[in-house]
């Protein structure tokens, strides 16, 4: 089971902890404003935006919260702010690239709250390109096991550009380019399967793996990035068994 993987390295500690529910709110609420000013306010014709809805409304995000942000976003209503996305690139202990990725309204603010969590906790700031070039970006679909096999998922995708189908706890994640998530989607539909979750992804090419101690290392540090609410996600390379993955979750 791989650190690459989001389920397997994040889903077990946003699970435990509800204090950060109010953050990732903030979060699921600008992702709305972002995609209704990229690509419209009308969900039926911005895939991308009709994405967003559904997670929000799956994390329990109020349904007014929801469609002021989409209202902000279109233009329908005053207040949107001018979101930028913002990577920045780093190294965490023992060697760990980190890609932080941020959605802020101020550069300024958020490039001085990354560089403060990474001081603060073992990592050091890199150049732009010192670290994305191990990074490669994927869409990545992820479906509940039931009782389903690979390989009824397999067959369902494979035809609509899947590249790899990944059994990671009580799920099936579907890999893809970006540009074949819609398609995937539909194929899963067309196969009597439902999507539990998609997204686009960062995937690493090479991988450390890491023991227990300088696991916790890591995900201190990313708990420090997430504290700013300009950080939206924050993809790294380590690489964790499955003995390290239960004894982070028995903690």
């Amino acid at each position: 089971m791989s650190g690459h993987s989001k389920w397997a390295t994040t889903k077990h500690k946003k699970a435990a902890n509800d204090a950060k529910r109010g953050k990732e709110f903030a979060r699921l609420i600008k992702n709305i404003e972002v995609a209704a000013r990229t690509g419209g306010g009308d969900p039926a014709a911005n895939p991308t935006l009709d994405d967003m809805i559904r997670k929000a409304k799956k994390a329990s995000v109020p349904n007014d919260n929801i469609e002021r942000a989409r209202k902000r976003g279109s233009g329908e209503e005053a207040g949107g702010a001018d979101w930028q996305t913002i990577m920045y690139e780093g190294y965490g202990p023992n060697g760990v690239a980190i890609l932080i990725e941020c959605l802020t309204d101020n550069r300024n603010r958020a490039a001085t709250e990354v560089r403060t969590a990474m001081t603060k906790n073992g990592g050091n700031m890199a150049e732009s390109g010192a670290v994305s070039y191990m990074f490669t970006r994927k869409g990545v679909v992820s479906v509940l096991k039931g009782d389903l096999s690979e390989d009824d998922v397999l067959l369902a995708v494979l035809e609509a550009g899947a590249e790899e189908v990944n059994e990671i706890g009580d799920r099936f994640e579907i890999v893809s380019a970006p540009s074949d998530l819609a398609a995937i989607k539909a194929a899963l539909v067309d196969a009597s399967i439902e999507v539990d979750d998609s997204e686009q992804d960062f995937r690493a090419s090479v991988e450390v793996p890491l023991e227990l101690a300088d696991a916790k290392k890591i995900f201190r540090l990313i708990d420090a990035l997430e504290e700013s609410d300009d950080v939206q996600n924050v993809y790294t390379n380590m690489d964790l068994s499955a003995e390290v993955l239960a004894a982070l979750d028995a903690e």
